[in-house]
C-alpha cells in the first residue's frame, strides 16, 4: 500500500472513529448537551482536528443520519430485489429493518429516536435532505405493501396508512429493544420480533 492509500484510509478510520464517539455521547449525552470538545475529548484528539472533518455538530449529526438511511436502504433494496415471493419479501424486509436497529443501536437512536427540537441548529436545508432519505427508506415499505395488496393472499386498502401503521409497530418493537433492553421483563428476543411479525402479516391477509 502506497502513502497515498494510506493516508486515504487512516482519514477514513479517523472519521469513523468521530462518528462513532458522537453518536454514543448523543445517545448517553443527549444532542444538545453535547459539545465538539466533548467528542473531542471521547477520542483524545483536539477540537480543531474534528473540524477538519466537520464543521459543526449539526453537519456530524447530518452524516450520522444520512449514513443510516443509506445502509437501512441498502439493505432493504437487496431483499426487494430478490426473487421471493411478495409475503416472504414483505416479512424479510421488516425482520431486516429491526435486526438493522438491534446492530446499530446508537444510530439508531440518533436518527429515530431524537426528539425534533433537538434539531434547531440544523438547516431547514440539510433537514429536508435527510428527510427524503428516510422517505426514500419508507419508500421500501410502500413497494412491499403495493406488491402484496395485488395478490388475493392479502386485504390491504390503503397502502400509505397501512404503510404508517406497519412502521409504528416495527419500530415500537426496535425502539423499546434498544432503550430499555433490561428495564423491562422481555421475553426471549427473538421469540417476541417473530411473534410481532406474525401478528402484522396476520392483520394484512385476506
Amino acid at each position: 500500500m502506497g502513502v497515498t492509500e494510506r493516508r486515504a484510509r487512516e482519514k477514513e478510520e479517523l472519521r469513523s472513529r468521530i462518528i462513532e464517539a458522537a453518536t454514543e455521547l448523543f445517545v448517553h449525552e443527549g444532542y444538545t448537551s453535547v459539545s465538539m470538545r466533548r467528542i473531542a475529548e471521547k477520542i483524545e484528539y483536539s477540537p480543531s482536528t474534528i473540524y477538519l472533518y466537520f464543521k459543526d455538530k449539526a453537519d456530524l449529526v447530518t452524516h450520522i443520519c444520512a449514513e443510516t438511511f443509506r445502509k437501512l436502504t441498502a439493505a432493504l433494496d437487496a431483499i426487494v430485489s430478490s426473487g421471493e415471493s411478495a409475503s416472504n419479501k414483505l416479512r424479510s424486509c421488516l425482520r431486516a429493518y429491526i435486526d438493522f436497529g438491534l446492530q446499530n443501536p446508537n444510530h439508531y437512536y440518533v436518527t429515530f429516536c431524537v426528539p425534533e427540537y433537538q434539531w434547531k441548529d440544523v438547516s431547514p436545508e440539510t433537514e429536508g435532505g435527510i428527510y427524503q432519505l428516510g422517505i426514500q427508506a419508507f419508500q421500501s415499505l410502500r413497494d412491499g405493501l403495493t406488491a402484496c395488496q395485488r395478490s388475493p393472499e392479502f386485504r390491504i386498502e390503503d397502502v400509505e396508512t397501512t404503510a404508517q401503521m406497519v412502521w409504528t409497530m416495527i419500530h415500537g418493537v426496535t425502539s423499546l429493544l434498544i432503550t430499555l433492553p433490561t428495564q423491562f421483563p422481555w421475553v426471549e428476543r427473538e421469540r417476541l420480533i417473530e411473534t410481532s411479525l406474525d401478528h402484522i402479516l396476520r392483520s394484512l391477509r385476506a
